[in-house]
């Protein structure tokens, strides 16, 4: 899943941006509001991670100014722990959650995955497909009953074809959800991650459509 950090806290965002990325989200980081203000529309975010405290423009504004053009992506707002007044004002400007700082990466991980299952209209914690279950909160997936080991872009591709049952995703759409613009990407990138996860996962498990894209097979 991809992500939008806005944060100019260096610690902080270097931090955000090596974690999530372990944990197999692709994250973009910008340290300027406006840089992030403007970013919002040049890449399919799957929820945006946005610092209030912010030079050019502030994350307040920001929110304010997504929600009145209809941006309806997941925000996770970050605050300072008695700013109260700010995290209130937050949540009333569309906001659908917020952290204080200091905090865990685990529960930012936790909280952002919660409003990607909201957002794609998921109540349970778990994707399944045939006898295949992701729970992408912890990366575990289960063949048949047993653990399956998948590398990280094959867990972050696995999660969107599940996320996205009976929808063709073209490889330019996979690309852009799998690899932040800083990302090495080599032009066969995407073939040989779905070439993996067809050894794995059974050759009919992702199935081609030709000049097109992708899309899930029938569930075994």
């Amino acid at each position: 899943m991809r992500i939008l950090l806005i944060e100019d806290d260096t610690l902080i965002g270097d931090g955000l941006k090596v974690g999530l990325s372990k944990l197999g989200f692709s994250v973009d980081w910008f340290v300027s509001g406006e840089a992030g203000f403007q970013a919002l529309n040049a890449a399919p975010w799957d929820a945006v991670v946005l610092d209030l405290s912010l030079p050019e423009r502030d994350g307040l504004t920001i929110l304010r100014q997504w929600r009145e053009q209809g941006a309806d992506v997941p925000i996770l707002i970050l605050t300072a722990r008695d700013a109260l007044d700010q995290r209130i004002q937050g949540l009333q400007l569309g906001a659908d959650d917020y952290l204080c700082k200091p905090f865990a990466l685990t529960e930012v991980s936790a909280r952002l995955q919660a409003l990607i299952r909201r957002r794609h209209g998921q109540l349970q914690p778990e994707l399944r497909h045939g006898n295949v279950v992701m729970q992408p909160g912890n990366n575990c997936v289960m063949l048949a009953g047993q653990p399956l080991s998948l590398k990280s872009r094959e867990l972050a591709l696995l999660e969107l074809f599940l996320r996205n049952p009976g929808r063709v995703l073209t490889r330019a759409q996979l690309e852009e959800k799998l690899y932040s613009w800083d990302a090495d990407v080599s032009s066969n990138a995407v073939e040989v991650h779905i070439h993996h996860l067809r050894k794995k996962l059974g050759s009919h498990f992702i199935r081609t459509v030709h000049g097109i894209g992708y899309t899930l097979g029938a569930a075994e």
